[in-house]
């Protein structure tokens, strides 16, 4: 019998170990941008594009790197 290996970061269900606040986050970084895209095609040369960078820039990435602090004393 093979024992199969788990990492120490990984959890069951989900290999990328995201949460419901990383997808929520991502989600409110999808309609930010596709609101910056719609700004971007009523002409807009200055709420587009602080949209566009907040969307790319700072709220997918922040989708991506979230994680929730947890409790020192349960190591």
């Amino acid at each position: 019998m093979v024992a199969k290996a788990k990492s120490a970061g990984s959890k069951s269900g989900d290999s990328v170990g995201f949460t419901s606040a990383n997808y929520i986050f991502f989600i409110i970084g999808i309609l930010i941008i596709a609101l910056g895209f719609v700004f971007l095609k009523m002409g807009s040369l200055t709420i587009a594009p602080i949209l566009l960078v907040l969307g790319y820039c700072v709220i997918i990435p922040i989708a991506i790197m979230y994680r929730k602090n947890k409790d020192v004393s349960e190591t």
